[in-house]
């Protein structure tokens, strides 16, 4: 069996994702999207706009400054649609036959179940809405309900949206300014051709592990399956060595074999400088960024503030093929402020050379963002030189 080094290992990776290219030195536009999204396949979703939407990041990460309004343009029209790819995702639109057995069967929620038996007719009212008035966001409803709580306490019209889209009724055609989702018929969204097709679910897991494949360049059978959160995938996994479509590798240090895609390109260098969402495919499975750059990384927006080791929304910082240090960022934009609330440098990693590039990143962050200047706070064992190269 073929071993790699894990230095092989982190480089096949960072190149999978795109960091062995240098970022466009010209004008950025949708070629350049495209081309990010063919290597990592989708944008993963989050709401948290601490500094800028997670989904925004992987394509800064890689490309440098671009114009937002840009991606949320391409991302809104036709090449793209929204559904539970690595969890809520932007993907091609041709992946949705991929995705449509997803659409069957889906386990019913506690809030959805307390919707269906106090309201059965209410879904039905919704869909007809949706199909004589669309498309239309929750507000839209003319009887959305009220909220029962914060965070997941959606009010009924959300509940009843978010369940016929699950369940493939309606789908989300795009997302408004405030990033609220806008529901439609899939017929008024998808070419009729592109919704009579369907894989099955074998097919489908066999597609997202080997596309799961090419974007880790190399990875366990989780970092696999986790791409598209798929369950029981080993059988998948099996048939695809078996085929040749696959090789199973030992990479150091991993307790588990390792498999390589056939496309995978082992660098002899990566020259890459990059802040990570902490939804970012590099670093979006935990147990595969310490395995792979020995990063212990847990994103602490649900631990109490006192207990955080690091801060509320944390950004990892690329560099080569190293992650070097991390940074809790907040956009201030009312004072037009970047604010690195906690900076940090691992174990054994020089702030002389760590500090100068990551604030060089900071300051393309910010000015990409629209705001003025980067402030450092004191926190953290990088604060002080990074406020020095600042």
């Amino acid at each position: 069996m073929r071993t790699l080094t894990i230095t092989q290992a982190r480089r096949i990776a960072l190149s999978a994702q795109g960091f062995a290219d240098p970022r466009p030195s010209g004008r950025i536009d949708v070629r350049h999207f495209r081309r990010v999204i063919g290597r990592i396949n989708l944008l993963q979703l989050d709401s948290v706009i601490v500094a800028v939407r997670a989904h925004y990041m992987p394509m800064f990460s890689r490309l440098g400054a671009y114009n937002r309004h840009s991606l949320d343009e391409w991302i809104n029209g036709p090449e793209m649609f929204e559904y539970l790819g690595h969890v809520a995702s932007v993907m091609p639109t041709t992946d949705l036959p991929m995705l449509r057995f997803r659409m069957r069967d889906r386990k019913v929620y506690e809030r959805t179940q307390e919707v269906l038996d106090s309201h059965p007719e209410y879904f039905d009212q919704v869909y007809r809405e949706v199909a004589e008035r669309g498309p239309l966001t929750v507000s839209d409803l003319s009887d959305a309900g009220s909220r029962t709580g914060p965070w997941w306490g959606h009010g009924r019209g959300k509940v009843a949206l978010d369940w016929l889209y699950l369940t493939g009724q309606l789908t989300i055609r795009g997302r408004t300014k405030n990033f609220v989702s806008i529901y439609d018929l899939p017929e008024r969204v998808f070419s009729s051709d592109l919704l009579e097709r369907e894989m099955s679910q074998d097919d489908a897991y066999r597609e997202m592990l080997l596309r799961g494949a090419r974007a880790h360049g190399v990875g366990t059978l989780a970092d696999l399956a986790d791409y598209y959160r798929i369950a029981n995938a080993k059988p998948h996994l099996k048939e695809l060595v078996d085929d040749g479509r696959l090789q199973e590798v030992a990479v150091e240090g991993w307790k588990q074999p390792a498999y390589l895609h056939p496309e995978a390109i082992r660098p002899r260098q990566i020259r890459a400088r990059a802040l990570l969402a902490p939804f970012d495919p590099v670093v979006w499975f935990r147990d595969r960024t310490e395995r792979l750059f020995d990063f212990h990384y847990r994103i602490e927006i649900y631990v109490p503030e006192p207990e955080r080791q690091f801060g509320y929304y944390v950004y990892p910082f690329l560099l080569n093929d190293e992650l070097v240090g991390r940074v809790d960022l907040k956009a201030d934009r009312k004072a037009g402020v970047l604010r690195a609330l906690g900076s940090y440098r691992e174990e054994g990693q020089d702030p002389h050379h760590v500090a100068p590039e990551l604030a060089a990143e900071l300051l393309t962050m910010a000015e990409w963002l629209g705001l003025d200047e980067v402030h450092v706070s004191n926190r953290g064992n990088l604060a002080a030189e990074l406020r020095h190269s600042i």
